[in-house]
């Protein structure tokens, strides 16, 4: 059991430890969170056409201050129940078992209320942070249905790629090659935009799916040019059994 002249000791120091965290607080308006925009102390008022990495260190930068005014509010808690504790006249035992703190302890830890072997500080909590709700690797894609299939719909990945268009925080210098474009840059940047296959671009059917038509457009051409460079006349290697390859034909008669 603590004597009157170490509780007025623990007193003391919990005081001077409570006006220092109030006067930190009372400074920096808790870390200016409570009144000042993320963006303030960078001069912004919007961070629609920020570069990436500038957005990712403003991001860092008020998480950390979030973080220590967290800890801050904390530690002026817990010095708040240690000295309600000298009033109740519980202080230097554990909450938890009742026996007496060591008094080691107290002088390491003047705030706390339990002995080190039921410290609520020595668990690690198990719980994750919030945005895991919403954000699922790799994209943060999101099924309306609510099944675990590949979405063909503008997803998540498909806004990325959208965005990610319009430059990210990689540069061509990033890059053992480097691209011809920046286009060519972002990551899949040579998936589908709006479709599937390429096909879809010059090909379609009535509601029924029947009757293809197909569009010679621009699109077209080019997928006419990318079969031709490979000696292909589809990718899907199903032709119709009374079809013939004319690369197969031209080969053979090559060969003889």
């Amino acid at each position: 059991m603590l004597t009157q002249q170490q509780l007025d000791h623990f007193r003391t120091i919990l005081k001077s430890q409570l006006d220092g965290f109030q006067k930190e607080l009372d400074q920096n308006n808790h870390y200016q969170l409570e009144s000042a925009h993320p963006y303030d102390s960078v001069g912004e008022l919007s961070s629609y056409d920020n570069h990436p990495g500038d957005t990712g260190t403003e991001l860092y930068e008020r998480e950390k201050d979030i973080a220590l005014n967290n800890h801050a509010e904390y530690e002026e808690e817990k010095i708040r129940a240690a000295l309600k504790a000298m009033e109740d006249g519980t202080y230097g035992k554990c909450k938890k078992c009742g026996r007496d703190i060591p008094i080691e302890r107290l002088e390491a830890l003047p705030s706390t209320l339990y002995c080190k072997e039921h410290s609520p500080d020595s668990t690690i909590p198990g719980h994750r942070s919030v945005e895991e709700d919403v954000l699922n690797p790799p994209w943060g894609k999101f099924n309306f249905d609510d099944s675990k299939d590949e979405s063909v719909v503008f997803d998540a990945e498909d806004s990325w790629q959208a965005v990610a268009k319009w430059g990210t925080s990689e540069s061509p210098s990033d890059f053992e090659t480097p691209p011809d474009s920046y286009n060519e840059m972002y990551t899949e940047s040579d998936d589908h935009d709006g479709y599937v296959e390429d096909f879809e671009n010059f090909s379609g059917n009535d509601i029924s799916g029947k009757h293809v038509k197909i569009y010679p457009n621009e699109e077209y051409k080019e997928y006419e040019e990318e079969l031709d460079g490979v000696d292909m006349m589809t990718p899907f290697e199903d032709l119709p059994r009374n079809e013939k390859n004319p690369y197969v034909e031209e080969n053979e008669k090559n060969r003889k």
